[in-house]
């Protein structure tokens, strides 16, 4: 193209580049399982960070009665100036107690109260500054020594499918051998497809994508469900640092794609498909809810409508016409005003049941 010919639209990507990596991005992150799978360990794993300490698991006694609840933590992490404000969402106690029907309960109901606020922040005045808290992957791990996914799994996934993103996960993959570890991945993907659950399916490439990157994307597909393994540790081994489980019989680097999946789990969640999973979750479950509130605020506004008409025929039928449209008109604005205060009533319950730190007894 000649210089004379140049607009300069050419330019747009590279400003709408400046512009999000000046605003910075957020992602938040579910992460549900029975205790002692090793959630929090594989979070500082994947993020390379402290985000938690060591953790304890409680005696059988403490168990019995165990209740889910909620642990929110936020960290902010910049890489080569961006930066990511991420949200990680921790479920202790889910599991733990002798009668976990109801575990999936919490888990659903902070769901929906991130998509709630997000609607009634998005319909008010004043949207400029929304804090998106909706969860955007919800990070399930299965336990190792299961022969696939038990009872107590597939309720929550069925109640939770159309919600949220799902990643599947089965932690401490070391305790497994590679034929094993392929079984139970077999198993669980076979469980999945007869109780119609629907977990993340990562898209397909595009047709001009480079063939290392179409080579990355089948190795990932081919992986799931992730068969991981955490560790806290970090040793020097060969004159690099890594992390690592140290054992009596060697150690085992969790980064090494041989026995753990951690490092595809990081390259799908982080340097792939971010983006993809804060799309899907805007497109598709946060629509699902958002026209679930619109149709009820629909029929609520037009069951008013038909009071207000039911209760003004008795006493407009000899009415003239200029009457009758100053009662229509007055009737719109007692059913306006009826609206508002029901939006105002939901925001006022909202604020008073949605907590950082929400603790449900199930």
């Amino acid at each position: 193209m000649a210089e004379r010919d140049y607009i300069g639209f050419a330019t747009l990507a590279e400003q709408v580049h400046r512009k999000s990596v000046k605003r910075g991005f957020e992602f938040t992150m579910m992460v549900c399982g029975e205790t002692g799978l090793g959630k929090s360990t594989l979070i500082n794993t994947l993020f390379l960070t402290e985000l938690y300490g060591q953790r304890t698991v409680p005696p059988v006694e403490e168990r019995i009665e165990k209740t889910t609840r909620i642990d929110k933590k936020t960290l902010d992490i910049e890489e080569k100036g961006v930066k990511l404000r991420l949200t990680i969402v921790d479920t202790p106690g889910f599991g733990d107690a002798v009668n976990c029907e109801d575990s999936w309960r919490v888990c659903t109901q902070y769901i929906d109260e991130q998509f709630r606020q997000y609607f009634t922040d998005e319909s008010g005045l004043n949207r400029r500054n929304i804090q998106d808290n909706r969860v955007h992957c919800l990070l399930y791990f299965v336990p190792p020594y299961g022969r696939s996914l038990r009872q107590m799994d597939i309720e929550l996934l069925r109640r939770m499918h159309k919600k949220v993103n799902i990643i599947l996960v089965i932690g401490k993959a070391d305790t497994l051998t590679p034929k094993e570890v392929k079984s139970l991945k077999a198993r669980i993907l076979e469980d999945i497809e007869t109780h119609g659950i629907q977990i993340y399916r990562l898209p397909d490439c595009d047709s001009d994508e480079d063939e290392a990157f179409k080579r990355q994307d089948r190795e990932l597909k081919a992986s799931l469900p992730f068969a991981v393994v955490g560790s806290n540790q970090v040793m020097e081994v060969a004159g690099r640092k890594i992390r690592c489980r140290q054992y009596p019989w060697g150690v085992v680097d969790v980064e090494n794609s041989e026995y753990s999946d951690v490092g595809k789990l990081r390259t799908m969640l982080i340097s792939t498909h971010m983006q993809d999973l804060k799309d899907t979750t805007r497109d598709i479950h946060y629509e699902n809810f958002r026209a679930q509130c619109i149709s009820q605020i629909s029929q609520h506004a037009l069951r008013e409508r038909n009071k207000l008409k039911h209760e003004s025929t008795a006493s407009n039928h000899e009415l003239t016409d200029a009457e009758r449209l100053l009662l229509l008109q007055k009737d719109e604005e007692v059913l306006i005003r009826r609206m508002r205060d029901m939006l105002a009533e939901m925001q006022e319950k909202l604020e008073t049941t949605t907590t950082n730190d929400a603790v449900v007894d199930v």
